[in-house]
């Protein structure tokens, strides 16, 4: 693709796009292996090692280009106590636009429950489907971490506009903290993101998953 002349401008763009094409077709793939592998701890490893080179390597990557080199994408430890099987209780649909982080928002509709037990405590979690063409299934949420270990804006467990889906096992929705992430503007505030609603704040806390940038890294072990 020609990137020199007039239409310079058009070809970037349109590089942009394609990367991005690439970056969701490569994350797809990704929790692909994630909901076929019988060993989620084994999963998980392959999952942090494939994201450390999408942050690191790719130019769809929400870091920052100078920090990207010595980026170091911290997680607390593998917990098989963090994955849960969630029950699916519709709701009336409610339609509502979700803040986002640089101000703006995004609409959603939360049209259903995911109700599960997690470290014994009985979970209610809102599951949100992005008004738009095609839409998505998403789910972020915020817990007791945030801010003191995790990223202050909450977390993303499911997003399948960006093929971030872990699956259904026995009838259920397959919630595993384990494979928790930050938003991209975790990395830098010129993304926009949105953020957990106040019904999906817990008061637990959720010591699973992506950590906050600059956190202690730790080795990956399989459990």
């Amino acid at each position: 693709m020609e990137t020199g002349g007039p239409d310079a401008p058009q070809a970037a763009a349109a590089a942009e796009r394609l990367a991005l094409l690439d970056w969701k077709r490569r994350v797809s793939a990704l929790y692909q292996a994630v909901r076929t592998s019988p060993e989620p701890p084994a999963a998980w490893t392959s999952w942090r090692a494939a994201r450390d080179d999408l942050f690191r390597n790719h130019p769809q990557s929400p870091v920052p280009v100078p920090d990207r080199g010595r980026l170091a994408v911290a997680y607390y430890p593998y917990d098989p106590a963090a994955r849960a099987l969630a029950e699916v209780a519709a709701v009336a649909p409610v339609s509502r636009d979700v803040t986002a982080s640089d101000g703006g928002t995004y609409q959603f509709t939360r049209f259903a429950d995911a109700r599960f037990t997690l470290f014994g405590h009985s979970v209610t979690l809102g599951l949100y489907w992005l008004e738009g063409y095609g839409g998505g299934l998403f789910l972020p949420f915020r817990d007791a971490t945030n801010g003191a270990g995790t990223y202050g804006g909450g977390r993303y467990l499911l997003d399948t506009v960006k093929g971030a889906d872990l699956g259904v096992r026995e009838g259920r929705l397959v919630l595993d903290f384990n494979f928790a992430y930050n938003p991209s503007c975790a990395y830098d505030s010129r993304w926009s993101c949105p953020l957990a609603p106040p019904e999906n704040r817990l008061t637990i806390a959720v010591q699973a998953g992506e950590r906050a940038p600059g956190a202690p890294v730790e080795e990956a072990t399989d459990v």
